[in-house]
């Protein structure tokens, strides 16, 4: 099927996304992307003591959020960049968004992705047609592998969120949120880079200034709590955490947007997201991956902020391997 063409113009945004910057990005990627459903259930709403609407990006093209920040990148690059193709590192979603991305707009995906990413990643990554360059799974030889990718093809690096095209991409399924929905009294989207999360916290900012806006995050990796705490950038020491999509540390352009818009941020520990997992997984009969069970184990062990309201909860992706779901382990 061929995709009607973006009619908006999209520019680098070189400073942090206004409200014209998101509203420019959401009918720009809207051809590009499926606005996602709300779910609600009244079993969990008993079990939560609050009325959750679940934003499903679990149903997103390529099966997460990361579709909406990635295309507004690639929009936003010269059409003379974009010929050269795009790039990036990752270990799965983002990966994917990116080479989807690509092939939306005619162009070649180069992607370096570690050599322990889900396998279902790195399937669903070459199926869109790019071109997979593998790599030690560290921080370090991602970006060093990136760089020669980069200097032999001459593509353009989409950053996984510290980029403000991305940031106001992934603002949009929170403006979609408070669109769809009755008046929030709170937002709660998890926290890995802070793509997501600070782009729900200016979505929330602009088009809905009384909601709150909240994150939640691994005890694991929980770099984004001691930043939001101590108000300085904190490094992760470990990142074998289940949510495996949330591993990454905030940027300076996220930590800047969280630091200043958050009411707060909440840990969970791994058993908690893996009840929160299933919990989803059996009330609302969807597929969601670990990451996005983070928000509903959030609200479970810290019920009191939400306590009969009105929360909104980002369901991030769907990209899951069915042979190693955490909650049928012996």
């Amino acid at each position: 099927m061929q995709l009607r063409p973006s009619t908006k113009q999209v520019t680098t945004f070189q400073t942090v996304p206004t409200i014209a910057d998101i509203q420019i990005a959401h009918e720009a990627i809207a051809p590009y992307i499926h606005r996602t459903p709300i779910l609600t259930s009244q079993s969990i709403n008993k079990i939560a003591g609050a009325e959750l609407y679940f934003k499903c990006e679990n149903f997103q093209k390529i099966g997460a959020f990361k579709m909406r920040g990635a295309t507004c990148a690639a929009l936003g690059l010269r059409e003379a960049e974009r010929a050269k193709g795009l790039a990036t590192h990752s270990s799965g979603n983002h990966a994917q968004a990116v080479a989807l991305s690509a092939k939306n707009l005619g162009t070649k995906a180069y992607i370096v992705m570690p050599s322990n990413a889900p396998e279902i990643k790195k399937q669903a990554t070459a199926g869109y047609g790019a071109e997979i360059t593998f790599c030690e799974p560290t921080l370090e030889a991602r970006e060093s592998t990136l760089e020669k990718v980069v200097a032999r093809t001459g593509a353009t690096f989409i950053h996984p969120f510290d980029n403000y095209n991305v940031i106001a991409g992934q603002a949009t399924c929170a403006k979609e949120i408070i669109e769809d929905c009755p008046i929030l009294d709170a937002l709660v989207a998890p926290v890995g880079g802070g793509g997501l999360m600070s782009g729900t916290a200016l979505a929330a900012r602009y088009f809905s200034p009384m909601t709150k806006v909240y994150g939640a995050e691994p005890e694991i990796v929980n770099d984004a709590y001691r930043s939001f705490k101590s108000g300085e950038m904190q490094k992760n020491t470990r990142i074998d955490t289940i949510a495996d999509g949330l591993r990454t540390n905030l940027s300076e352009k996220t930590f800047s947007i969280i630091k200043e818009h958050l009411t707060d941020i909440f840990e969970v520990n791994e058993e908690e997201i893996i009840a929160a997992m299933r919990m989803i997984w059996e009330r609302l009969k969807i597929i969601i991956e670990p990451s996005c069970a983070v928000p509903l184990a959030a609200i479970l062990r810290h019920p009191e902020p939400f306590a009969q309201k009105k929360v909104g909860l980002i369901l991030t992706g769907g990209n899951v391997d069915l042979n190693k779901l955490p909650f049928t382990k012996a």
